[in-house]
């Protein structure tokens, strides 16, 4: 049973959230549509019912306490998550919403041209996608699932495996010239890094003498691409981002291609959204669409 002292009316977390933001009760005013006098007098109201004090004041100035300030991140995310889960029922009131957070890469290149058939099958549900590039807590962030790549050990949540990474070494047409593979492997060599051992295991896979990766260092796969496409060095791709720049001309395969790589792609979701519909539904059409296309790659 919830304690009515530890559940304070919106308007004074508001008012509490909006001073902290902005630095003064007036700007929160401003922000409220309130007078200060109001804001002001909200912020005490809220003060009595903690029991502690959120503010120094100083003459006209209310300067937050360090236990005010961690006390407002969880309020900031409290009103984030009201406010997106009223803004999904507004949009469907049926509550059919999937809120998914993705890897860029995988979101915009594998997921995503696939995704209309989803939506197409299930035409009452929503899906809101978010890039989430490292793991967070479900619980504090809102969101249904996830895309996760490593290995199936995220906390407190299942999984559903979707394929093992692929890795193939792309260089750009115009620098590969008719160079040989062994001064190729001279130029820089792109890494990205969540896969500082991708190059490592690509030189094992190839049978060649392990050198070190001493190229540019990414955050995520499409400006390491880019980078390969204009020529600053080999990029090491997941077969399903290779796949179109080779095809298109815009890279060029070296050596074996699609050799294994380091971890695998899931979908993971808190254990207590298990059964909650529109992601039961989500799972069931993942697991078929990863059925029918070993690896993530198609041949559409």
């Amino acid at each position: 049973m919830r304690q009515r002292r530890f559940l304070p009316h919106i308007s004074h977390l508001s008012a509490f959230e909006a001073v902290l933001r902005n630095g003064s009760a007036a700007a929160a005013a401003r922000e409220l549509n309130l007078t200060q006098s109001t804001v002001s007098r909200l912020i005490q109201t809220l003060e009595q019912q903690l029991g502690r004090t959120l503010f120094e004041r100083y003459k006209q100035r209310l300067v937050p306490t360090e236990a005010a300030q961690a006390y407002g991140r969880d309020i900031t995310r409290a009103l984030d998550l009201i406010q997106r889960g009223s803004m999904e029922f507004s949009a469907n009131p049926g509550g059919g919403t999937l809120t998914l957070a993705i890897l860029p890469a995988f979101g915009t290149r594998w997921l995503a041209p696939r995704l209309g058939g989803f939506l197409k099958d299930h035409p009452g549900i929503n899906v809101n996608l978010a890039t989430r590039l490292k793991r967070f807590n479900f619980s504090a962030e809102g969101f249904d699932a996830a895309i996760h790549f490593g290995a199936a050990d995220w906390h407190d949540a299942d999984h559903l495996k979707l394929f093992d990474e692929r890795l193939t070494a792309c260089i750009s047409p115009a620098l590969l010239g008719d160079r040989s593979v062994d001064e190729v492997l001279e130029f820089p060599l792109l890494q990205l890094e969540t896969r500082t051992d991708a190059w490592s295991i690509w030189f094992e896979a190839q049978g060649i003498k392990h050198r070190n990766a001493t190229g540019m260092l990414f955050d995520q796969f499409a400006t390491m691409t880019q980078a390969a496409i204009a020529g600053l060095g080999v990029a090491l791709l997941p077969d399903y981002l290779a796949k179109d720049e080779i095809q298109e001309g815009r890279l060029v395969p070296l050596l074996n291609p699609s050799v294994a790589g380091s971890g695998t792609y899931w979908l993971a979701w808190p254990k207590s959204r298990v059964n909650y519909p529109p992601l039961v539904s989500f799972r069931l059409w993942l697991a078929k669409v990863v059925s029918e296309s070993p690896w993530g790659i198609t041949n559409q």
